[in-house]
């Protein structure tokens, strides 16, 4: 069971987030679950998976904390849909310190 007013998802290494309704306003957010659903398909029953690891989404979430900056959350999508990322199977890669420092300028 969650606690009310929260939704459960899961990173590729299988990490378990319980997190907010809230984050689902976040650009970041959405666009994570927009690559779970090229990548996945829709779950039916199953659970919600994202593609990224568990050090990728602890990131986002220290983003969402801190309430990042919108240029901050730019660089983050950027990261995610260009370049490194052109499609969502870098994500599974596990991050580093250094590749995250490129979006927390």
């Amino acid at each position: 069971m969650v606690e009310k007013g929260h939704f459960v998802l899961y990173s590729v290494d299988q990490r378990r987030f319980v997190l907010p309704l809230e984050y689902l306003k976040n650009e970041i957010v959405r666009e994570l679950f927009e690559l779970a659903e090229e990548e996945f398909g829709l779950p039916g029953n199953g659970p919600l998976m994202l593609p990224c690891d568990a050090v990728f989404m602890e990131y986002v979430i220290s983003l969402i904390k801190i309430r990042a900056t919108k240029d901050v959350q730019r660089a983050v999508l950027m990261f995610i849909t260009n370049g490194r990322c052109s499609s969502s199977l870098c994500l599974h890669q596990p991050a580093t310190t250094q590749q995250l420092s490129i979006c927390s300028f």
